[in-house]
């Protein structure tokens, strides 16, 4: 057994779960506007909505989890690894929530309230303005989800070059 190895701790169960369940609310926000552009159904980008603005919450208690829990001890890497993968966790945490601020920014703008899977509704609460709106909706889908896709594959590829090139058992502190 390596030292690598032997060293390993996992990050806390809230953490884990803080990851997982991220993961998980991502993919479904992802699949509701995948079915809304292929069915005809508005049902989906209602729950699109609603999706989206529980990963900005849970993002937002992830964060301050984050700040009040203790990372297990680092993993032996280069230092120039180390920092690209700060960067790349900051760049991830900051863009899962620019993205659904972006898009309910893009609603209320556009002067249509957000319904929270029928519980409540975020009102508009500005002037509706079509051209912020359309600012709005470009980060959202031009902007911020592409720059998600490429940091979550870069985050997915390096836990996989770790797990089977490197063979340190990293995705083993996170499971």
């Amino acid at each position: 057994m390596n030292n690598t190895r032997s060293n390993l701790t996992k990050w806390s169960a809230t953490s884990r779960l803080f990851h997982w369940i991220s993961a998980i609310l991502l993919l479904i926000t992802w699949m509701m506007m995948l079915l809304y552009n292929n069915l005809d159904s508005k049902v989906y980008i209602g729950l699109h909505k609603a999706f989206g603005v529980s990963l900005l919450f849970w993002m937002i208690a992830r964060v301050i989890n984050r700040v009040f829990t203790k990372a297990p001890p680092p993993v032996v890497m280069p230092k120039w690894q180390m920092l690209l993968s700060q960067l790349s966790h900051f760049a991830l945490y900051a863009l899962l929530i620019a993205m659904p601020i972006a898009g309910l920014l893009m609603s209320i703008y556009g002067g249509r309230p957000v319904d929270i899977f029928g519980l409540f509704q975020i009102p508009v609460f500005v002037t509706p303005d079509r051209g912020l709106a359309r600012l709005y909706n470009d980060w959202h889908t031009d902007i911020i989800w592409p720059m998600i896709i490429a940091f979550t594959l870069i985050h997915i590829g390096a836990a996989l070059y770790h797990q089977f090139v490197k063979k340190d058992n990293l995705i083993g502190r996170i499971k």
